[in-house]
């Protein structure tokens, strides 16, 4: 969690307008610092959101299908969980190596599935629904994989330290794949309620196109939900090997309350939302105020869920009211510290506007942070309401969308160094990706096998750029000073994570559909998006 530097009078009449004012001033000195033909240099929202779903295509695990658009990558991890034997192949690595982590690969695709919910027209006006799809199946299909047995699920293939020692493309991979799982005596309630999560979202999105398989997604969320329930703990005090890499710092209880809101939205039975609400004040779900959203801390995500409940006026939520209300006053913390109208407690910000919350793989945090502020905004909006802030009581949800924009403007290319964080977007993006695969000559190039070795004297000590781009990897971005160094020893700053990405999915289509209409109603662009109200 950050706090702000600067602190603001609560109740002040102007400080909703001197807001306003202060993202103005910060894009104007931006477009300054970008030099003059900043203002003509648009982001392409469509461009970044067909690549964005590549990526995806890059970190794939397992038997690639005939339609693989990422050509330079091959077949790998296929003889995954025979160890054990169970079938793990499939699935996504996280970022530059090659271990399968069940709990970010389980955040991404709840992510991607929130977004598909939410903004699935958007997405299929920019003809990326059906992309989507495969990006969230290839996810899915894994996860049903793993859970073997109603109370086993395989947590994790491959050991991050010996993975570590190693720099090689993952078709000639010679590092450990063994399996990891969870169960009755082992649990891990936090890895199992995520990827509950996952699958009823999923669960969602396939409903009218594919009902069977949306039947099959939710009957494992619902069988991994009561898992992580009765069997509760941490999955890092039962798989030693994840702790130096995905710890659950959080614990286990924001999992099983984000779980629960997901299982309440796909099925609609009210006994998962009375599960939120009875364990809303043990589980920290009214009692946590939140600066960050991620793959470990999701209290900001499920306060976001509950207090769409309210704002559409379910009548399940009507009969919940007095505690979604304190959901919806803690979501409302988190969007309002995004916006530096909460009193002081806000997240920080570097001086070119990106939000900051801590130094490694920060744009990981203001990638979720511009969805929930874009989903938030949407909710209000159908709801007619405002956003209320201790600063601002009346914020409007173009507000929310303007500081969105920015994050995503500043990803793609409009910060001080004018430098896409993107990969493959733009004339500039990080040339040294920390990613073994996009590091190393591609197998079909050169299909002399690489050993561990080899590959750090050769590729990764290498000055010059990857042989493959990693197109829409967004990597970890730069420092609170908006400072960036492309080294791929720099793994701090120039890794991608799937999870860095997913979010923005979403981000990215809802704008190139608020583009286009500025185009066809004339508007200069960006005043639709929230810093004007003339295109209305």
């Amino acid at each position: 969690m950050s706090r702000g530097r600067v602190r603001r009078v609560a109740g002040s009449p102007v400080a909703a307008a001197a807001a306003a004012a202060l993202v103005l001033l910060q894009a104007a000195a931006l477009a300054l610092s970008l030099g003059c033909d900043a203002a003509a240099a648009e982001p392409d929202y469509r461009e970044a959101l067909s690549k964005s779903l590549l990526y995806f295509e890059a970190q794939r695990s397992g038997r690639l299908p005939y339609n693989q658009r990422v050509r330079w990558r091959g077949h790998s991890g296929i003889t995954d969980g025979l160890q054990q034997g169970v079938d793990l192949v499939g699935g996504y690595y996280d970022a530059g190596d090659h271990v399968k982590f069940g709990l970010p690969m389980a955040f991404t695709v709840t992510m991607l599935s929130w977004g598909a919910i939410e903004f699935g027209d958007d997405i299929a006006a920019a003809g990326e629904w059906q992309h989507t799809l495969e990006a969230i199946k290839w996810g899915t299909d894994y996860f049903i994989k793993a859970h073997t047995e109603p109370f086993v699920y395989w947590a994790e293939v491959g050991d991050g330290d010996t993975d570590h020692y190693c720099w090689q493309r993952p078709e000639d991979m010679t590092t450990s794949r063994k399996a990891y799982r969870v169960d009755k005596d082992n649990p891990g309630s936090d890895l199992v309620a995520e990827t509950a999560a996952a699958l009823a979202a999923a669960a969602i999105v396939f409903r009218a196109s594919n009902p069977h398989y949306s039947h099959i997604l939710l009957h494992h969320a619902q069988q991994l939900f009561e898992f992580g329930d009765r069997y509760r703990g941490n999955y890092d005090g039962s798989i030693a090997e994840v702790r130096s890499f995905y710890a659950s710092v959080s614990g286990y209880r924001d999992e099983l309350l984000w779980a629960a809101f997901w299982l309440h939205r796909a099925t609609g039975k009210e006994e998962f939302l009375r599960y939120a609400v009875d364990k809303a004040d043990c589980f920290g779900g009214v009692g946590w105020a939140m600066t960050e959203f991620s793959w470990d801390v999701k209290y900001a995500g499920l306060q976001v869920l509950a207090s769409k409940l309210l704002l559409d006026g379910d009548p399940q939520g009507e009969r919940h009211r007095v505690v979604l209300e304190q959901y919806k006053a803690k979501a409302e913390h988190y969007l309002c510290a995004c916006l530096r109208l909460n009193n002081g407690s806000n997240v920080d910000r570097s001086p070119g506007g990106m939000l900051y919350v801590r130094q490694w793989n920060n744009l990981q945090y203001a990638s979720s942070a511009a969805f929930l502020l874009t989903v938030y905004s949407r909710y209000l909006a159908g709801a007619g309401a405002r956003l209320r802030c201790p600063d601002a009581p009346a914020v409007p949800p173009s507000e929310l969308l303007a500081l969105a924009r920015s994050q995503a403007d500043y990803i793609l290319g409009r910060n001080p160094l004018r430098l896409s964080y993107m990969v493959g977007y733009g004339p500039r993006f990080p040339a040294q990706v920390h990613h073994r695969a996009a590091s190393i000559v591609s197998h079909k190039a050169n299909n002399r096998f690489i050993g561990c070795m080899q590959g750090f004297d050769h590729w990764y000590a290498s000055k010059r750029p990857n042989p493959n781009v990693l197109t829409g990897a967004i990597v970890g971005g730069p420092n609170c000073r908006d400072e960036f160094r492309d080294d791929r020893a720099n793994y701090v700053q120039t890794e991608a994570c799937t999870y860095n990405t997913a979010p923005m999915v979403a981000v990215f289509a809802r704008l190139h559909n608020l583009s286009a209409a500025e185009e066809e109603e004339g508007c200069r662009p960006g005043t639709a998006l929230g810093l004007s109200a003339n295109c209305r």
